[in-house]
């Protein structure tokens, strides 16, 4: 489609006289790459052994910058890491739940935990109380029910 039969408002490619997309036509489909796009990785692609054996030469010779880039390609960064606290508190009660938060504060203070990894665990925590005051309220509520049938109300 060029330019000029846009300006005299022909219909091209699915698109009405004002160069809007016709109903029922959402234009590229998903997934499509813009041409700039397309051209980088093409440019890349053809000289990406070139350009890698520059950079390890480059890390080889003491250029830091690009020993890293070398080094973060081939060992990413650790995004979450397994946390162990072994006197958690049992969380089967409502009092275990408040020890265990204590327990995590207490660890971010020491330094054992980071904040991101202790607002996850609070997280969990405070899942399994959720679920704690669930239980506790269908259990009274099945037994107002009960007490309600046995009256005969």
């Amino acid at each position: 489609m060029s330019s000029e039969n846009r300006k005299i408002g022909m219909k091209t490619d699915g698109r009405d006289a004002k160069g809007r997309f016709t109903r029922g036509n959402a234009g590229k489909p998903r997934g499509a790459k813009h041409r700039a796009t397309t051209l980088a990785m093409e440019l890349l692609e053809s000289g990406i052994e070139d350009v890698a054996g520059v950079v390890v030469e480059a890390a080889r010779g003491g250029d830091l910058m690009a020993a890293r880039i070398v080094l973060d390609k081939l060992i990413p960064s650790a995004k979450e890491r397994r946390v162990d606290l072994p006197e958690l508190p049992d969380t089967a009660t409502a009092a275990g739940v408040s020890q265990a938060q204590q327990h995590i504060l207490e660890a971010v203070a020491a330094g054992a935990l980071t904040p991101g990894e202790a607002s996850t665990l609070s997280g969990i925590v405070e899942a399994r109380r959720k679920a704690l005051e669930t239980q506790e309220l269908e259990a009274r509520i099945s037994a107002l029910e009960n007490i309600d049938r046995a009256t005969g109300s």
